[in-house]
């Protein structure tokens, strides 16, 4: 089943901080518990997640519970042939099987990395009836547990056992964005925001969310109570500690507070369920072949492929301010290029700017559109930040690098944006359309060659800034003021935008 994104809207309920987890820092939260649990049988989760790179490699765990000896309690997601996400659950994982055999049931598969999803799975073991054992709700709409998949087709439904204590709620270690039971695996991709633990409930999806009035689906405040082993994490504080200024801070008044492992500060972010950022798109790597990390932030290129990958956010109106720290300039006569694209890359042999529908720059200072090069500011070299300024009011780009911009005859030493490229050729073809997205790559196409690599900032850096300036608006974290009526890439702007 694929569902319809949500969560993207402005509602009357704000979310103000997700927490970004990196799979290759086997980044995680976790608490062993002590005590006794409200119910040992009875709970609700309710968490958005964002995803990461795509495809996944393996399981990559959002909550995870030491069920006793190696087995587990786990909800997961694994990835398909078709490049979905499927979310499912893993009861007493390696063990008697509280689900059939002993494996998974699969809810859902999913594959916009462009949206925020909502998931809630409220558990009553004690329930007589099979299918009220476990309930799962994806963007407010409950789903019917689909079974085991294989090669994609759905096999016999697979149900909790009755009367099944939930290691959830026992005594044992409990990891966020890690496989509890195996150390430094399943590590989660990608981000998570509002996560609720309920002990002794079973709750439906209206207790976290509504509808709209433009029909989509939105957070709304959680106001009844969480039972003993509950929390709440809103991911407000940027501590590593294991108290209330940590990351895996618990603000349900439990002091259910999590330790953490493989995070930093710069991992809590804007980026939420009613402010949606822009960020690169996994999806759109059939050819470039590009390596994701950090949320989809931060990109490098394949050395042996000479195309671009685009970004999840495409605007035809508005005025649009984003950064790019140069990770690596990388070798080759066409290196590090970065700029924007009617269309998704077509080949593996197509560099940014090799058709008029792309205009890309380039760290010798020159732009490329046509396939032909121009010239237009100084070069940059590795850790320089270079700014974009696109106006697709009038159909202009300008670009400049570490707080100055460039003048159009090989200077970048302007204080405001005042030489203009034309996106006019670029825009506007019955083929392509009138939007455009942000792209990145190189023209190196040798596999000796090495990749190049951009740090993107469209309002929330994965790096440090030695100052964070907003815009406007007051959204987005940049190094540099965005010139007057420039704006982050978030859909709070979009839609004040248009």
């Amino acid at each position: 089943m694929v569902l319809p994104i949500g969560g993207n809207q402005d509602s009357s309920y704000q979310i103000s901080n997700s927490l970004m987890f990196a799979e290759p820092d086997h980044a995680h939260l976790e608490k062993t518990y002590s005590g006794s649990s409200t119910s040992n049988r009875i709970c609700t989760m309710s968490f958005w997640y964002k995803p990461g790179k795509n495809p996944i490699s393996e399981q990559s765990t959002i909550f995870s519970a030491i069920k006793s000896g190696s087995s587990e309690d786990t909800i997961e997601f694994t990835s398909n042939s078709n490049y979905n996400r499927v979310l499912s659950v893993a009861l007493n994982n390696t063990s008697d099987g509280a689900l059939m055999s002993g494996t998974s049931s699969y809810l859902v598969h999913f594959r916009d990395n462009a949206a925020w999803y909502h998931f809630v799975l409220a558990f009553d073991t004690t329930q007589g009836t099979n299918t009220n054992r476990l309930k799962a709700y994806v963007n407010g709409r409950q789903i019917d547990i689909a079974g085991n998949i294989s090669g994609g087709s759905p096999a016999s439904p697979a149900y909790v056992t009755q009367n099944y204590d939930l290691g959830f709620l026992a005594e044992t270690k409990h990891q966020i964005g890690m496989n509890a039971e195996s150390s430094n695996s399943k590590a989660l991709d990608g981000y998570l925001s509002e996560f609720h633990f309920i002990d002794g409930q079973q709750l439906d999806a209206s207790y976290f969310g509504e509808t709209n009035t433009d029909g989509i689906w939105v957070p709304k405040e959680y106001t009844g109570t969480y039972g003993n082993y509950g929390f709440f994490m809103e991911f407000k504080q940027t501590g590593t500690s294991q108290n209330s200024s940590g990351m895996g801070a618990d603000t349900s008044g439990n002091d259910n507070h999590f330790s953490t492992s493989g995070l930093v500060a710069l991992d809590v972010v804007t980026d939420t369920p009613t402010n949606n950022f822009c960020v690169m798109n996994p999806n759109d790597n059939y050819y470039a072949s590009g390596i994701f990390n950090e949320g989809n932030r931060n990109l490098t290129t394949n050395a042996s492929a000479y195309s671009f990958n685009t970004s999840t956010f495409g605007v035809s109106a508005g005025k649009w301010y984003w950064e790019a720290k140069v990770g690596n300039i990388g070798t080759g006569s066409d290196n590090w290029m970065c700029g924007v694209s009617a269309y998704q890359s077509e080949s593996a042999s197509s560099m940014p700017g090799a058709t008029n529908y792309e205009v890309a720059y380039r760290n010798n200072g020159n732009y490329k559109t046509g396939d032909s090069n121009s010239t237009h500011g100084a070069s940059f070299s590795n850790d320089a930040i270079v700014m974009f300024a696109l106006d697709m009011d009038n159909k202009n780009i300008y670009f400049g690098h570490n707080g100055q911009w460039a003048d159009g005859s090989g200077n970048t030493d302007e204080a405001n944006p005042t030489s203009a490229v034309s996106l006019s050729t670029m825009l506007g073809s019955d083929r392509y359309g009138d939007t455009a997205f942000v792209i990145f790559g190189d023209g190196n196409g040798n596999s000796s060659s090495t990749p190049s690599e951009v740090k993107f900032n469209f309002g929330q850096p994965a790096y440090s800034n030695s100052s964070d300036v907003a815009d406007a608006n007051g959204h987005g974290k940049f190094e540099y003021q965005p010139p007057t009526g420039y704006l982050a890439l978030c859909t709070k702007n979009l839609a004040e935008t248009g």
